[in-house]
């Protein structure tokens, strides 16, 4: 029996590659940080927090992970741990870049000392290519990252390739596009509009407030882009693969789609605030997947409509369930509400307001 060890296995990503591996006949180890109000609703709704053998660790503590890989002799290591939220890492650049990006020098660093032999999975991102003048991002397309999360994110991917260089270790990188699914944070724009489309189509909340609404992404889901994440560790040679659909869709596009599936006018409800808007965002991003289609084997299956449906779909189901009382692993009634959230945009927005106020 094959053993994995998943870092951040209580996100999307890490939730639905142990799914998957559990299978495969993988006998899984998971780490999570200790935290007061601990965050398992996405194993819980995968039916299968209970098969897996939960570690606690925290990727800035070397220590901590050395005890991990120690206590899972594990045959492959998927790291899909980081400070995920680009727009966060704005506002706390430091924390991002040590998590983000150094830990995962850390990572590599016990793995090599231990004297481990397991194959290295690190989860790269497509924001590290930034605004670029490619229709097509693939493995040899520049990269201009935009945000202290795509810096921090590069340098990861970077130092994965050296250490693959430098010590002949299996360790490869996936340059994954954007991956959605029903086990995405609110916080991101999907899973924002499928969430506040269902509030507004239960009557529960009126507006649904974004920030740039021309922001065009590659969009695919995360549950079969964890299939080419496995595949990548069963080849006999290690390399990177951009993994995408090969789509670009506006974030506008996934809106009005969203309120057409629930006969809503979307210009009644949507609202734009600059709050929302980065210091520096990435207009296009699309991602270019024919060396994963032609080494791997791999190909996705699911496409923009029928994502945004699924997403829209399985929110509305749960709203539904909440509304009747019903108990269920969720996210969504204690995620805050964003107007309460202070931030140097928003303050700046508000501070602005202020000065227009006064002039009239």
């Amino acid at each position: 029996m094959k053993r994995a060890l998943i870092t951040g296995v209580t996100g999307q990503d890490g939730a639905y590659l142990a799914k998957y591996l559990l299978g495969k006949g993988y006998k899984i180890y998971g780490t999570f940080r200790r935290i007061s109000t601990p965050n398992f609703w996405r194993l819980q709704s995968l039916g299968v927090y209970s098969k897996i053998n939960l570690i606690p660790a925290d990727l800035l503590d070397v220590g901590s992970m050395i005890e991990a890989i120690r206590v899972s002799d594990p045959d492959e290591i998927y790291n899909m741990a980081a400070s995920s939220y680009v727009g966060s890492s704005f506002e706390q650049a430091v924390g991002n870049a040590e998590i983000t990006g150094l830990a995962v020098t850390k990572f590599l660093e016990a793995i090599k000392a231990l004297k481990v032999d397991a194959k290295f999975y690190q989860a790269s991102s497509s924001e590290m290519y930034g605004n670029n003048s490619y229709t097509l991002q693939d493995e040899q397309t520049p990269f201009h990252p935009s945000s202290p999360y795509a810096v921090a994110k590069l340098y990861a991917h970077r130092i994965t390739n050296v250490y693959r260089r430098s010590y002949n270790m299996f360790a490869v990188a996936g340059i994954l596009f954007n991956h959605e699914s029903p086990l995405r944070g609110i916080e991101f724009v999907s899973r924002k509009i499928s969430n506040g489309v269902a509030e507004i189509a239960f009557g529960l909340k009126k507006e649904l407030v974004l920030g740039n609404l021309n922001a065009k992404r590659d969009w695919g889901h995360a549950a079969e882009y964890m299939e080419a994440v496995h595949l990548m560790l069963q080849e006999d040679k290690p390399e990177d693969y951009v993994i995408s659909t090969g789509e670009a869709h506006s974030v506008l596009e996934f809106v009005k789609l969203a309120f057409d599936i629930v006969g809503l006018d979307w210009k009644k409800h949507v609202k734009t605030n600059k709050r929302f808007l980065r210091p520096f965002d990435v207009e296009y991003l699309c991602g270019n997947n024919k060396k994963a289609r032609r080494k791997l084997g791999w190909k996705p299956k699911i496409k923009f409509e029928q994502l945004v449906k699924l997403m829209l779909n399985e929110d509305l189901r749960r709203w539904k369930m909440f509304i009747e009382g019903k108990t269920f692993p969720w996210d969504a009634p204690l995620y805050p509400d964003e107007s309460k959230l202070i931030t140097r945009s928003s303050e700046e927005n508000n501070s602005s307001k202020i000065k227009k106020k006064s002039r009239s």
